[in-house]
């Protein structure tokens, strides 16, 4: 088995830096510098109890070794970060590669409790700094170490390698989308990630209680969606594109976590049948011959406020061929939900799409104030907020 844990009195590289001589004259032991006193080193070791080390499995990092329990983490963006969130480990988090476009009205609408980002550190800036993975000296990073080298082409396995030897863990797998050929390992789900992230911070009880709420969840939903062939027509568009020059970027719903909602809603998919060709650069004459029932703004929950959705809104019923879509005219146009979305997100995208898509149903969406309001919820939103805060058994 391949250990990528780290000798609790190992120094890294980030002591060499703080400490200067003092690591290198006497080594850095248990925290403190060890002098002439074999003593008190001694008395040290004997007091000092060693945690049972556990090892966590996931590709493609292989397995894990952890000496204890990670006390500080760090997340590539909100798929893994929200996942270590939902676990209670948010007071915990030092850093994420991004922590921008986090769709945190989400979080606002759980009662009684305050999920903010404030105080975590974002490390990207123009590309990743090593030397910040030193500087925060998180215990494990969730991330997808081979992702991690796509996202800033200066950056090789041997950069990774350094940060699994020096400072902590590097696990994640990227499972947003299936069509990459350098991710040619295994895939995982939201739940089958989730629960290897639960097990980093051995929280497997609490993973368990949320994967409960989920499933019956979803399982109440779908037992109520229309026929196949009552459902309408969901066109997803990305929130970015310019909709004055009508040039738009059409998504469809493949395999991945990325559109998990709208694969359990099990919408009619308007882009299905296009090309990839035809995906990028399209039109509003393409976007006529197809006519979706509804135009979904993809990355409108994370990426823009709701009077920019307006304002795209607008153009599109100003547009002499915008105004004529079947959606524009319907006013069912709607925002979208991020494609890094972890298990409390998702939960909550869903939600909004259900309303969006089947209102007759599971009722009207009014904006993300719907979300607050408990007559509107469609599953329980406190019982997500006890699970959250450790009260996750019934």
């Amino acid at each position: 088995m391949s250990s990528n844990s780290r000798s609790q009195g190992e120094p890294t590289r980030r002591d060499y830096v703080k400490y200067g001589g003092a690591v290198l004259g006497g080594g850095l032991v248990a925290g403190c510098v060890s002098g002439g006193d074999n003593t008190a080193q001694e008395e040290t070791s004997e007091t000092t109890d060693t945690p049972e080390s556990y090892s966590v499995s996931m590709e493609p990092a292989g397995d894990v070794t952890f000496d204890s329990i990670p006390e500080t983490w760090m997340s590539y963006f909100s798929t893994y970060g929200d996942m270590a969130i939902a676990l209670g480990q948010l007071d915990r988090m030092e850093a994420a590669i991004f922590t921008d476009n986090w769709p945190l009205q989400f979080y606002d609408a759980l009662p009684d409790i305050d999920i903010t980002l404030d105080g975590v550190q974002q490390i990207w800036s123009d590309g990743i700094s090593l030397e910040a993975f030193y500087e925060i000296d998180a215990d494990v990073h969730l991330m997808d170490p081979n992702f991690l080298q796509r996202l800033d082409d200066s950056w090789g396995s041997d950069r990774v390698a350094e940060i699994e030897t020096n400072i902590g863990p590097v696990i994640g797998n990227w499972i947003r989308r299936r069509n990459f050929d350098w991710h040619d390992y295994e895939y995982y789900s939201l739940y089958e990630a989730f629960e290897k992230i639960a097990q980093v911070f051995q929280e497997q009880e609490r993973y368990e209680a949320l994967k409960t709420v989920h499933d019956e969840f979803i399982s109440e939903i779908q037992s109520q969606l229309p026929p196949q062939e009552e459902r309408p027509e969901i066109g997803l568009m990305s929130v970015n594109d310019d909709f004055e020059a009508g040039v738009f970027s059409l998504y469809q719903i493949n395999a991945g976590n990325g559109k998990k909602q709208y694969q359990d809603l099990g919408i009619n998919d308007a882009f299905a049948d296009l090309d990839s060709s035809n995906t990028n650069n399209a039109d509003y004459e393409l976007l006529l011959d197809i006519d979706p029932d509804i135009l979904v703004f993809h990355f409108a929950a994370s990426h823009v406020t709701e009077e920019t959705i307006e304002e795209k809104r607008e153009v599109l019923r100003n547009s002499d061929l915008g105004s004529q879509l079947t959606a524009v005219q319907n006013d069912r146009m709607y925002p979208g939900g991020t494609a890094y979305q972890g298990p409390v997100i998702n939960l909550f995208q869903t939600e909004m799409a259900a309303k969006q898509f089947y209102p007759e149903v599971f009722g009207e969406w009014d904006g993300y104030e719907t979300l607050s309001e408990e007559s509107n919820w469609l599953f329980d939103h406190r019982r997500v907020v006890d699970i959250i805060n450790g009260d996750f058994r019934q």
